[in-house]
């Protein structure tokens, strides 16, 4: 069990109340970034899950400021949860594909309201280098501050197939020298992109073997308006079923360290523009069974792992 909870995972959420005595909610924020490998720079027609709001969950409008999206964000989730600690979560497209004078105004406007204790910047690993990661580790000292890298898979026959831009190897390096700067890494991978059991097994040891500070897992969707969609409508690709995608999740949890915090299990699919799979919609059901998968094999995080920090 973990956090004082009855999780058989290090839930992110938990590992937050316990570290700050108060349940404490991300504010997704949209700042007007890009990609490179969508505008152009690296490749063309960027990754082919990604619509055109770069995974942003549209909880507030991209037309306010952030410093005004910060303030809604307050107000929402202070009214509907009785919020009283929040992170700022740069969630939208690379959000560190500025140049660094711009990206310090942009982080800074963000941490305005003393409610704020944290700071999260989601991000490429072809897109830090020494000044950016420098800047980002200043914050660490009066904000719980993190970086969230979407790698996907270790892969790269499977990098290449979603048109990543990028291969291991540069996730690899970004990874490293964000350690060296003490900046918290959490890893997105997904779940579905036609990799073996093995293959996905893989790249649970070897972010076992790195000892990343957290695991955030999705499933491959299909969304309107991306080229994923168009293979499906195809008949190109097909996508894991609930059972699978549960039997896969906990497969996956068994290999991780129990110190590495997990920040999604799950989502919700973007309702409004997911085609398939439907069952995404329902993302509390989908937790809830993977809860009843670890009690049924009297299992947890870590029970495989070989590996401590």
């Amino acid at each position: 069990m973990f956090n004082g909870t009855e999780k058989r995972y290090n839930q992110f959420s938990a590992h937050l109340k316990n570290k700050f005595g108060a349940k404490v909610y991300k504010i997704t924020l949209d700042a007007g970034f890009s990609c490179p490998n969508r505008d152009g720079a690296i490749s063309t027609g960027g990754c082919i899950f990604c619509d055109d709001g770069g995974s942003f969950s549209q909880a507030h409008s991209n037309l306010l400021s952030v410093e005004e999206q910060v303030q809604e964000g307050i107000k929402t989730l202070s009214a509907r949860f009785k919020a009283e600690k929040f992170m700022s979560y740069f969630q939208a497209f690379s959000n560190t594909y500025k140049p660094v004078g711009e990206l310090k105004k942009i982080y800074d406007s963000s941490l305005g309201d003393e409610r704020i204790v944290g700071l999260s910047i989601g991000t490429r690993p072809d897109c830090v280098d020494d000044a950016k990661l420098k800047l980002i580790s200043e914050y660490k000292d009066d904000y719980y501050t993190w970086i969230e890298y979407g790698l996907q898979s270790i892969h790269d026959k499977t990098l290449k197939r979603i048109n990543r831009g990028h291969d291991f190897d540069c996730f690899l390096k970004a990874y490293e020298k964000t350690k060296e700067y003490g900046i918290n890494v959490c890893v997105h991978v997904i779940f579905g992109l036609w990799e073996s059991h093995d293959e996905i097994m893989q790249t649970a040891q070897k972010l076992s073997e790195l000892k990343v500070d957290g695991v955030k897992i999705h499933q491959l969707c299909a969304l309107e308006n991306t080229k994923l969609a168009d293979m499906y409508r195809a008949g190109e690709i097909d996508f894991m079923s609930e059972d699978e995608y549960i039997q896969t999740v906990c497969d996956f949890l068994e290999y991780l360290p129990p110190e590495t915090t997990i920040h999604r299990l799950a989502g919700n699919g973007f309702s409004k523009t997911l085609i398939e799979p439907k069952w995404l919609g329902k993302k509390m059901d989908c937790l809830n069974k993977i809860d009843r998968e670890f009690e049924c094999r009297h299992s947890f995080q870590g029970r495989k792992c070989s590996i401590r920090t």
